[in-house]
């Protein structure tokens, strides 16, 4: 992996994500009720304050919980939540370890068929279907991992030239088209619980 995404719109946080497995799953795992930036801009600003300019699960997942927590909620904190998000991705870290040595590339390294990727990424603690579908389709879209079926077990988000989630996202005009998208999806869901009142 050594390629340059666009998710935190930082220099230094995006070239993390772009080589750095574990920083991808972790900006990933953090795209939850903050804004993506914010989210993917997390892995650069842990890696800051633990004084490295990686991630490293082993590290990670050895942490005192506390000091773990209390890192991520200096400020800046890392995310709205960052006690329990310090929790969950200890727990990734943990489950890397166990299952994959602590190599997060690991997960995705030589799996031949994109249902099993799926599979493997839904096992991962923190990632429910929609979170390992979107991030199946940032493999295959921008990291170049294809094994067979990836698009269709990315389902929506692996269709090629849409612009639903992160994976779409390579620079400030497809990320104002998931944002717009984002907005639509929103408005349609307000829309539909305000008729079934």
């Amino acid at each position: 992996m050594n390629v340059t995404l666009h998710l935190a719109q930082d220099p230094d946080a995006d070239e993390l994500l772009g080589r750095s497995p574990l920083a991808a799953l972790v900006g990933m795992l953090l795209d939850q009720q903050v804004p993506m930036e914010w989210a993917f801009k997390g892995p650069s600003t842990i890696a800051k304050r633990m004084g490295t300019d990686d991630l490293d699960a082993h590290e990670i997942a050895a942490q005192d919980p506390e000091a773990f927590a209390a890192l991520l909620s200096e400020k800046p904190a890392v995310h709205r939540y960052p006690g329990s998000m310090a929790k969950r991705i200890q727990q990734l870290c943990q489950y890397l370890v166990e299952h994959y040595d602590g190599n997060a590339e690991l997960v995705w390294k030589g799996v031949g068929e994109g249902r099993e990727l799926l599979r493997r990424l839904q096992g991962l603690p923190g990632f429910g279907k929609q979170k390992a579908q979107i991030f199946l389709a940032l493999l295959g879209k921008q990291l170049g991992v294809r094994p067979e079926g990836w698009q269709e077990a990315a389902g929506a988000y692996g269709e090629p030239k849409s612009f639903r989630s992160v994976a779409d996202i390579t620079g400030p005009e497809s990320l104002a088209k998931v944002r717009a998208h984002k907005q639509e999806m929103k408005a349609a869901t307000k829309a539909a619980k305000a008729a079934r009142k």
